[in-house]
This record gives structure tokens, C-alpha cells and sequence, in this order.
């Protein structure tokens, strides 16, 4: 079942461009990752996913309900971690934590769970923490009350490698649990650890929507030889180049094919490596492909 869908939507800030008919899905319990540099569009599709913008034109349905018409019971569903994360700081954080729970008027299953893993020290003002930790209350905060989305913009800013091995396992968790994780990052890194599908937004608008694995299949893997005879004797792609003596090229052809031609001459070094999402990101933005679309 999708439980987040787009229909052309779109939102100008007067004639400035936020966002352009996107058209995608969400699966109930698939950690969907939202790539795209700073100023992408992100923010503004989840800010118009949760009512706080209203789209230019287009739709959007969450649980099949259009967030035009039912943006209150909609919200009863979704946990959020904004990107400029925002707390009342005159309160202590278990004061915070009162008050989002007197908001929602329900139990918090996963309140223990969450402290027991973000270690926060809830007897002290919240403007005395440091940025790490108050990012663990924003997360601690979206996930308490046990809501079936949970839509994450940037949710590791601030957080130390170790607290981001400890989000990422969690959020693994969740995901087992089925829970549904809309996962926005410029970080290419945890986009391709933790998510099933990523949507790459370039300029306000979507350039590809795939699972991680295909999208990083289509540009095959790259190999590096050194041989011990000349390397221009060796029969390559057209895309081959040799560099320092290396012999480069990408191929998308069953990698045996290119085994079995490297066999007949005297190797030297060998790598083969596979693209990172790190790459086709970055191929993305220069404009070299247009995987996907």
C-alpha cells in the first residue's frame, strides 16, 4: 500500500520555484530517501506534504486522505524532525516532552526505548544543551508516540558518528517493526546504508526514483588494471582511458566477459570496484546522465 503519494505537485514562491510536478510513491514500511543538495526542494515538499505550505497546484495523499481536506487527522499519524529544528528552550526537556504528549493526548510506547538509546538529561533547560542534544530530542520527540510515518528532514545534523550508528540501527529497527520512514539527507552515505528506495530532486524537480540497488547497477562498475604489456594493446571500451600507466574504463556488461579478456594478458594490479550513490549524485548534478526517468 502507498501511504504517501504525489500527484503533479507543485509550489512557487511567487515566481521563485520550490518544487515542480513530482510525481512519487511511498510504501508502508520502506525507508524512502529524499536526496538533493541544500536548496534542492526537500524542505519545501515535506513543509507542502504537512500542510504548513499550501502546493501552487497538484495533490498529495497521505493514508489515501488529500492534505487539503484532512491535514489534522493526517498529522495524528506523522511523526516530524524539521531540518531548522526549533525547541522551547525556557522548559526542561522532560517538561517538553509533557507537553507534545498533553498535544497528542496518547500513551508513549517508545518513550523508554528512545531514552534508553538518546541519553538525555531531562531535568535540565533546554537551552543549556548542545546542538547534539537537541537533535536527540527532536528525534525522541517524533517517534514517542508511536505514529505510523515518521518524516525526517536532515535528522543527524548535529549528532557525533557514534549517535548517528545508534539512529541508524534504530531506525533498521523500525523499519522491521513497519514502520513507514520518509528519510530526507544531503548525505549521501546514510542514504545508501539505511534507505530501500531513493528519489533524487535536482532544481525543484524529481531526475530519478528507484531502489538503491538498481540505480547503482545502471552505471555498472569501474576497473582499474595494470599489465605488464603496453597498455594500448589491450582491448578495451570505447570509454577506456589510461592513466599513469592504469588502464580505466566503466562497463555495464557481465564483468566475466571482461575477466576473460584481461586473462590473455600479464596482470599487474587489478580493482573493481562498484558506483556509489555518491556517484550517480554526483553525475546527477553535472548533468552527465539522466538515469531513471
Amino acid at each position: 500500500m502507498d501511504v504517501i503519494e504525489t500527484r503533479n505537485l507543485t509550489k512557487y514562491y511567487g515566481n521563485i520555484l520550490g518544487i515542480e510536478d513530482l510525481n512519487f510513491s511511498v510504501k508502508r514500511g520502506e525507508i524512502f530517501g529524499f536526496l538533493g543538495p541544500n536548496g534542492a526542494g526537500k524542505t519545501t515538499t515535506i513543509r507542502t506534504l504537512l500542510g504548513l505550505l499550501s502546493p501552487t497546484s497538484g495533490e498529495a495523499y497521505i493514508f489515501g486522505k488529500n492534505i487539503k481536506d484532512s491535514i489534522v487527522e493526517i498529522r495524528s499519524l506523522v511523526g516530524y524532525i524539521p531540518g531548522e529544528l526549533a525547541l522551547y528552550e525556557h522548559l526542561t526537556g522532560r517538561q517538553f516532552l509533557n507537553y507534545f504528549s498533553s498535544l497528542r493526548n496518547t500513551d508513549l510506547p517508545l518513550l523508554d526505548k528512545l531514552l534508553e538509546i538518546f541519553e538525555i538529561p531531562l531535568d535540565r533547560k533546554i537551552k543549556g544543551y548542545s546542538k547534539g542534544m537537541k537533535q536527540k530530542m527532536g528525534i525522541v520527540q517524533a517517534f514517542m508516540d508511536d505514529p505510523e510515518i515518521v518524516i525526517l528532514d536532515e535528522p543527524t545534523s548535529g549528532l557525533d558518528p557514534l549517535l548517528q550508528q545508534k539512529f541508524y540501527e534504530f531506525i533498521l529497527s523500525e523499519r522491521k517493526n513497519g514502520r513507514t520512514i520518509f528519510f530526507s539527507s544531503h548525505i549521501l552515505s546514510e542514504v545508501d546504508k539505511i534507505c530501500d528506495r531513493v528519489a533524487i530532486i535536482r532544481d525543484g524537480k524529481l531526475v530519478a526514483l528507484e531502489d538503491v540497488d538498481s540505480l547503482k547497477s545502471k552505471l555498472g562498475k569501474f576497473i582499474r588494471l595494470k599489465i605488464k604489456e603496453p597498455p594500448s594493446t589491450f582491448k578495451g571500451p570505447e570509454n577506456m582511458k589510461i592513466v599513469d600507466g592504469w588502464i580505466e574504463f566503466q562497463t555495464s556488461d557481465n564483468v566475466d566477459k571482461w575477466i576473460k579478456e584481461i586473462s590473455k594478458y600479464t596482470v599487474l594490479d587489478l580493482e573493481i570496484n562498484e558506483f556509489s550513490l555518491e556517484d550517480i549524485f554526483i553525475r546527477y548534478y553535472e548533468g552527465k546522465n539522466n538515469y531513471g526517468r
